[in-house]
């Protein structure tokens, strides 16, 4: 963490923590057998489950933002509470660092991700307990059409135009935006040339794209009018 933040110099760098399960899976977190792993153990749920981990990447994430700019996204939240206790354990690891004199980052940023449409829908009372929103649309589709991204079986049914997704979107916008914080779209969506202007015109603050996509995203931009 120390040797990005280095490099990156004053540009951001935004650490998400430990955001496993379903799809992503690690050995060492093995949650054991589950009928519905995507509804499962996964995400900032793991975290709280497993506080010593979780403080040990805190504690790191500190640490590093001692060196750079950067910032902490706590990933699949579903409620106010888990922001809550989350935040609980990220001022636990500060006082333990001013007790040892260590140095970081005392305004660390904390970023809520946005992927499930109750984060969505508590969107307004997020955005009090925190200082950006990134939206993930890739589970964010998943979770509001009940559709297993994973499942080719399913392709024809998987619309990330789905107007409920663009709502929760907008949604999340209107309430970051109200809150003063702002709001990034990552997943597929982000790198989507036709959903470019409809992001622009709700607002969004920053699109999440792959290195190969910035070149041809930043083109698209520049074509597009907002009246």
């Amino acid at each position: 963490y120390r040797s990005v933040a280095g490099q990156m110099g004053e540009k951001p760098v935004v650490i998400r923590t430990l955001d496993i399960g379903a799809d992503k899976q690690a050995a060492c977190f093995n949650p054991g057998p589950e009928d519905n792993p995507a509804m499962g153990m996964r995400g900032i749920r793991i975290s709280l489950k497993k506080p010593d981990y979780f403080r040990t990447q805190l504690r790191a994430i500190l640490r590093a933002s001692a060196y750079g700019n950067v910032s902490v996204l706590f990933p699949l939240v579903t409620s106010l509470w888990e922001v809550k206790q989350a935040k609980e354990h990220l001022a636990e690891v500060k006082e333990e660092l001013r007790s040892e004199h260590l140095s970081f980052r005392e305004d660390l940023p904390v970023g809520v991700m946005i992927e499930t449409p109750a984060a969505a829908i508590l969107s307004a009372d997020l955005a009090k307990e925190a200082d950006f929103f990134s939206i993930g649309t890739n589970d964010l589709t998943q979770y509001t059409l009940a559709i297993d991204r994973g499942n080719s079986r399913l392709n024809s049914f998987l619309d990330p135009h789905h107007p409920a997704v663009l709502r929760l979107i907008e949604m999340t916008l209107i309430n970051a935006h109200r809150a003063r914080i702002p709001v990034t779209i990552c997943g597929e969506l982000g790198a989507d040339p036709t959903l470019t202007p409809i992001f622009l015109r709700m607002g969004v603050d920053e699109l999440s794209v792959s290195p190969a996509a910035i070149l041809p995203m930043r083109k698209r931009i520049r074509e597009i009018r907002i009246n």
